[in-house]
């Protein structure tokens, strides 16, 4: 049943999941943290809600413009049922921006390998990644990925490896010009701190840390089988891969590095997360064990979510 829904693009399955998703956030916000907003406050949940959207068809823009799915929704189903499993990531408005525009560089990255206008998506990927810093300053880190793209792609053009630093320097002058009209001119410096505030209780907590650790080990291990699958039949999106499990290494780390504050960053790992579980999914050749996988990924995440419920109770 539904892998006969889901396992086909169709308008009604993204009816279903944003109908959904629309519920589901004002149930964590309401119900879930008992938050009350004001006008405008409200309105800037609408606004977080929207971006989440956009979210979505970014997601399945990337996935299906790259294929790396096949003709399914599989991967938009993972997405939400992922924000079921961790509900506070959209308690955090931070993490939903931050997510939001890592999508967007890692588009721009992505797309890379056609080799066409190189520099043009080196510089739009590192301004977006500039922009998902002010979200979290750690999330710089994903500046990595830039390099790593280089390398990957076309690492003798000594011009391409200093594009970045001209979108970082861009980014800067755009930031402190707009810091000077704000009247505040030390945001910056008040931003990028990069503290190490570990907060290990964050880790101990079992109920919590045990649930992150499944999730980790679940993704490593369908992150595995897909480069094994791919290294089998000898396709080039192996490549393509390697972008997106050190997307998802440098979201842990992110998840790591801000323990210690109200953050929840995990949600930037939900995309690599989606595209290896879809993967293993697909890979799946009897009918019957997939609609079982399939209804297991819904079932699991919701009694995880009634469990979360009652200890909190």
């Amino acid at each position: 049943m539904i892998s006969s829904i889901f396992g086909k693009t169709k308008p009604i399955n993204f009816i279903i999941v944003l109908t959904f998703l629309f519920l589901f956030y004002w149930m964590v916000h309401f119900f879930m943290f008992d938050r009350v907003y004001d006008l405008g406050q409200l309105s800037l949940q609408t606004l977080m809600l929207g971006v989440l959207v956009f979210s979505f068809f970014t997601l399945n823009f990337i996935v299906k413009r790259n294929k790396m799915t096949g003709v399914n929704s599989f991967a938009l189903l993972f997405y939400v049922m992922l924000m079921v499993l961790f509900p506070e990531t959209l308690a955090d408005p931070y993490a939903i921006g931050c997510s939001f525009f890592m999508l967007l560089a890692l588009r721009r990255l992505i797309s890379i390998r056609s080799l066409k206008d190189i520099k043009l998506k080196i510089f739009d990927a590192t301004l977006w990644i500039m922009v998902a810093s002010l979200c979290y300053d750690w999330a710089i880190l994903y500046m990595i990925l830039v390099f790593a793209a280089i390398y990957i792609y076309e690492p003798k053009n000594i011009r391409n490896w200093m594009v970045p630093f001209a979108g970082v320097f861009v980014f800067f002058m755009i930031a402190y010009s707009l810091s000077i009209i704000a009247g505040n001119l030390d945001f910056l410096w008040e931003h990028y701190r990069f503290e190490l505030n570990l907060e290990a209780s964050r880790f101990l907590d079992l109920a919590k840390s045990s649930k992150r650790l499944v999730y980790i080990v679940l993704i490593l291990i369908t992150g595995l089988l897909s480069f094994v699958k791919l290294g089998k039949v000898g396709l080039g999106k192996i490549v393509t891969l390697r972008l997106i499990a050190m997307y998802f290494v440098i979201g842990l780390a992110l998840e790591v590095l801000l323990s210690g504050f109200d953050a929840h960053p995990l949600m930037v790992t939900f995309f690599p997360a989606v595209v290896f579980l879809t993967g293993y999914v697909e890979s799946i050749k009897k009918p019957n064990i997939k609609e079982i996988v399939l209804m297991a990924s819904i079932i699991v995440p919701f009694l995880v979510l009634a469990t979360d419920l009652l200890i909190g109770k």
